[in-house]
């Protein structure tokens, strides 16, 4: 576990600095699914950075609240679907990185535009039932915000995924209590989300520490183990918002506004430096 959460700190590096160097984005959420996506992406997935569109016999990842490219894009350059340097470009002008996710900038590793909340699952679940179609064995995994789950279109698809048993299928909530606005409790509150995806027909584990490396790559591991198994799964991830910086954690005021020099250092100090920076 030692090189994940070497690596996962030079990706909480990666985007405080990318936030700071343009004065925009989003790193509370980004940071606090650093450790979930370098999990994913260097431990539990089996994926080619050499980038085919299809997928075709390979598991598959769909980022579905895309205000957090900052991680997925470092994430993805450090597991060499583009080069580590490019990160530097990130929300510019002529950019292939983006503000949120788009195709049409042939980004590797990037399959879907994202950013419209609620839209995530859904495509999760085509290209799930696609694989059940062609006979590939692999796995979709996507990732959500809790606060997005206000969207009522991810109901509909989480109804639709039980009914087609999608088995396939492992979306991640990232349960950290907080949007745009403030605490969910307040927007609107999930009440008892584990009770509602049983009922809906899903397959629930539990991950309590969604910022442990140890109990991440313990948490999808399970989930890999109920999947193919007549339903699809859901990890519920609680996480912090924030996490890796002291002063940003646990507050929405932090969900998209950008660290400014002092506090960039600040940032920096805490996180330390274990693959070179961009």
């Amino acid at each position: 576990m030692t090189n994940l959460k070497e690596t996962a700190s030079q990706v909480r590096r990666d985007i405080v600095r990318m936030v700071h160097a343009v004065q925009s984005g989003h790193p509370g959420g980004s940071l606090g699914c650093a450790d979930y996506l370098t999990a994913l992406y260097f431990d539990i997935m089996k994926h080619n950075p050499a980038f085919d569109m299809n997928g075709e016999g390979e598991d598959l990842f769909f980022l579905s609240n895309g205000h957090i490219s900052p991680v997925f894009y470092s994430v993805l350059a450090r597991s060499g679907y583009f080069p580590i340097q490019e990160l530097a470009t990130f929300r510019k002008l002529n950019s292939r990185l983006q503000g949120h996710p788009t195709t049409h900038e042939h980004l590797p590793g990037v399959r879907i535009a994202s950013g419209s909340l609620g839209q995530g699952m859904s495509v999760a679940l085509g290209a799930a039932l696609a694989k059940k179609l062609n006979n590939d064995s692999s796995t979709v995994f996507s990732l959500h915000g809790d606060g997005e789950l206000d969207e009522g279109q991810n109901w509909e698809a989480i109804l639709f995924a039980a009914h087609k048993k999608v088995d396939n299928l492992i979306s991640t909530i990232d349960w950290n209590g907080q949007q745009i606005d403030g605490p969910t409790d307040k927007v609107m509150s999930l009440g008892d989300l584990a009770g509602k995806f049983t009922a809906f027909g899903w397959e629930v584990v539990h991950l309590d520490k969604g910022n442990d490396m140890d109990e991440i790559v313990a948490g999808l591991q399970k989930a890999k183990s109920l999947s193919g198994k007549g339903k699809p799964v859901v990890i519920l991830m609680k996480t912090s918002m924030g996490k890796g910086v002291d002063f940003m954690e646990g507050s929405h005021e932090w969900h998209g506004i950008a660290p400014n020099d002092e506090q960039l250092q600040k940032a920096l100090a805490q996180l330390p430096e274990t693959m070179g920076d961009y």
